[in-house]
């Protein structure tokens, strides 16, 4: 059994692969790292602020993260309607979800500009701010000849912009999808269907790499095989338990964390030396 990563399905189909699917935070980038903590904190904040919450910190914390978490890889404003319908459950009156987007951001920002300012400044390179190979893992992909195709919920203004910083974006050209200024509507899994579509493909030819339960769900759906990534925080290392355990259960097929192993698990899903 390789030592780089975790088979969780032991059936899984072993390529080639004709096109390749990935997430951008916390898959490739790292820059926006600890956003759960701030988005569930300023949740809890405003629910103790309305008075309505009465559970211990623990328990509500685990409970608003469960929702959170569940919904990551969707724009950030479906999570805050869904937040939004707590506050109604709870006998609140919510404010719009935009507006707790808009504080969510500001909240995450003040730590974000720091990441921007030592990467534009060159006080660090890119490899500090990326899950590690990320760079290498690209690399191997594009010298396969297969195209590479990005997703995130995270805005497009913010994707282009933190991912130019990064030096991740040429492999990707023009597949850079992102919602613009919030929109909910933008879907990880049109993007999916849309890669099928264009290329012609069948879905057991899309291989994903995602950290979260959006992406790894919508790469199943249309038969591809999913590379579940529980990286954990910059000067980290090892599999990140929480994340494993959701992606695991959202249907992931391998599970890495990080890249170091990048060469073993892309000639192990191509089949190569069977």
């Amino acid at each position: 059994m390789p030592e780089s990563f975790e088979v969780l399905n032991t059936h899984v189909r072993r390529g080639p692969f004709r096109a390749v699917l990935f997430d951008f935070d916390g898959t490739l980038s790292l820059i926006r790292e600890g956003w759960p903590r701030v988005m569930v904190g300023m949740m809890l904040d405003i629910l103790r602020d309305l008075k309505l919450a009465e559970e211990p910190d623990e328990e509500l914390w685990g409970l608003v993260e469960r929702f959170v978490m569940a919904l990551n890889g969707h724009p950030t404003v479906v999570q805050m309607a869904r937040f939004a319908a707590e506050v109604t459950a709870r006998g609140g009156t919510p404010a719009d979800p935009r507006v707790y987007s808009e504080g969510y951001l500001e909240r995450l920002m003040t730590v974000v500009r720091q990441r921007w300012d030592v990467l534009e400044s060159g006080r660090v390179g890119p490899e500090a701010w990326v899950v590690p190979n990320a760079h290498a893992v690209l690399r191997n992909l594009l010298g396969r000849g297969v195209p590479l195709f990005l997703a995130s919920g995270t805005d497009l203004e913010a994707v282009r912009y933190e991912g130019d910083l990064l030096k991740v974006l040429p492999v990707f050209g023009e597949h850079v999808y992102a919602p613009v200024a919030g929109d909910p509507s933008f879907s990880k899994g049109h993007v999916a269907d849309m890669i099928l579509s264009t290329l012609g493909i069948r879905g057991e030819e899309l291989l994903g790499f995602g950290d979260g339960v959006v992406e790894t769900q919508e790469v199943k759906r249309v038969g591809g095989v999913m590379v579940g990534v529980a990286s954990a925080e910059p000067g980290q290392t090892g599999v990140n338990a929480d994340k494993r355990t959701r992606l695991t259960a959202a249907g992931a097929d391998l599970i890495v964390p990080d890249y170091g192993g990048q060469e073993e698990l892309l000639a192990w899903l191509w089949g190569e030396g069977r």
